[in-house]
């Protein structure tokens, strides 16, 4: 089969691999059939993330279930499903919690398209993807949903729900602050287009590439460039960090009122990062930073593209077909999608 790998700093070519094969009773094999890219994968292929090639690229998709295991019961040979980027059994203790990003079946930080550092796994650009847990990991795709829609639910678009959702339904219609610019910048237009699916009287958007604030007015934002970040920009009961700027971090924070949230969906590959602890705590501020726990989200991330509530499709600033993979990666500004032929 062939597989999309990162080669190096602005290098990126389709490599012959072994197919993977199933190698235990409740696995299957997928055929992805849209691949999105992930904010990462902009940081990836530029060199600037801490993960060594050679490896196999991709890590959010919608696939075509090809081969199941014996005990898989939840999907079979042809359907679509949505795809974690995260292997998680679902039966460890964490997984229970719904912390399936921390599933202790697998190595510590399993996923997908990113080599050695996520387990080893693979990536989703390649004609067969194994998923170790199928029953646990898969969820079909919903009647009239396209694959091309739900190719990022698995991982950018849960990202930005877990940043505003729990929160919405706590103080329903409280006004939200997005801080994004970190990497291509999807997540923190989707944490808008849900926060504001979901009923938020008002989000203030904050990004200094003009093309990401255009389309966080066209979601229905209130959109703001920003050239450097200043102390605070206001008081809001949930603020979502996603600018990767310890600025940026320290801005969000103090902006985040006295018991609000403050969700940072940044990596930082650094050292240690400053906080302003002691307004945090004068305040009482509830900060939130880790991955996202792709499974446990992804089933109310799609009921809302079912619903029509959200559309990614507003997000999507390119397409490619699969032959084109290799020079559209290289190439893309905020929301890639990349189909098979049919």
């Amino acid at each position: 089969m062939q597989e999309l790998t990162y080669v190096g700093p602005g290098n990126v070519e389709w490599r012959e691999a072994a197919a993977p094969r199933i190698s235990g009773d409740g696995e299957a094999l997928v055929r992805p059939i849209a691949v999105a890219t992930c904010d990462l994968d902009a940081v990836i292929v530029r060199g600037l993330a801490p993960f060594p090639p050679p490896f196999p690229l991709g890590h959010e998709s919608v696939a075509e279930v090809l081969e199941i295991g014996d005990t898989v019961r939840s999907v079979r040979p042809g359907d679509r499903v949505a795809v974690p980027f995260q292997p998680a059994c679902g039966a460890c203790g964490f997984c229970r919690r719904g912390l399936t990003a921390n599933c202790t079946a697998v190595p510590r930080t399993s996923m997908y398209g990113i080599g050695a550092a996520g387990g080893g796994w693979g990536g989703v650009l390649a004609d067969v993807v194994r998923v170790p847990f199928a029953d646990a990991m898969l969820v079909k795709l919903p009647a009239g949903v396209s694959p091309a829609a739900a190719a990022s639910a698995g991982d950018n678009i849960a990202d930005g729900w877990r940043t505003v959702a729990p929160y919405l339904q706590e103080q329903p219609g409280a006004a939200v602050l997005v801080l994004g610019g970190a990497g291509a910048g999807s997540v923190p237009l989707y944490a808008a287009a849900i926060a504001l699916a979901l009923g938020a009287e008002r989000v203030d958007f904050h990004d200094p590439e003009p093309r990401r604030l255009e389309i966080a007015r066209r979601l229905g934002a209130h959109p703001h460039p920003v050239s450097s970040w200043p102390k605070r920009l206001g008081s809001y009961p949930i603020t979502v960090e996603a600018c990767q700027d310890p600025d940026g971090l320290a801005c969000a924070l103090r902006s985040t009122e006295a018991g609000g949230h403050c969700t940072s969906a940044s990596i930082y590959f650094g050292g240690a990062v400053p906080l302003p602890m002691m307004e945090m705590y004068m305040k009482g501020v509830t900060f939130h930073t880790g991955r996202v726990h792709s499974r446990t989200v992804l089933p109310a991330v799609l009921r809302l593209l079912e619903a029509r509530r959200v559309d990614p499709d507003l997000i999507t600033t390119e397409r490619a077909r699969w032959t084109d993979a290799a020079d559209a990666i290289l190439g893309y500004t905020t929301k890639l999608v990349i189909e098979r032929d049919p």
